[in-house]
């Protein structure tokens, strides 16, 4: 069984950057698609960003389009989530998982069956 662990999470100041990184074991990302969302206290989870394993195709929420980049490393078996220009509101638990979703439900996080513990990212204003 795939198991996913996502670090880089921790506390910055507003503008500053951060980079997540999510791993996995027990099997590779190949032929799967890495999601990461987010989850806010009292609010419901949140699609922030996604990256086909094949092909390397990418999709990303309009709020953090153009501040977050997703990548891979193949080397690594490995996922990043670059941050930068960070606000308050991007404060929140930051997950990590995998799937086979179809391009058009990248968002849903449904579509994912495996799902990293998380990692808090607190943006101080």
């Amino acid at each position: 069984q795939v198991q996913l662990v996502e670090s880089g999470g921790g506390l910055v100041q507003a503008g500053g950057s951060l980079r997540l990184s999510c791993a996995a074991s027990g099997g590779t990302f190949s032929g799967y698609t890495v999601g990461w969302f987010r989850q806010a206290p009292g609010k419901e989870r949140e699609f922030v960003a996604a990256i086909r394993w094949s092909g390397g195709n990418t999709r990303y929420a309009d709020s953090v389009k153009g501040r977050i980049t997703i990548s891979k490393d193949n080397a690594k078996n490995a996922v990043t989530l670059r941050m930068d220009s960070l606000e308050p509101e991007d404060t929140a638990v930051y997950y990590c998982a995998t799937g086979r979703p179809i391009v058009s439900a990248f968002s849903d996080p449904q579509m994912y069956y495996y799902w990293g513990q998380g990692t808090q990212v607190t943006v101080s204003s």
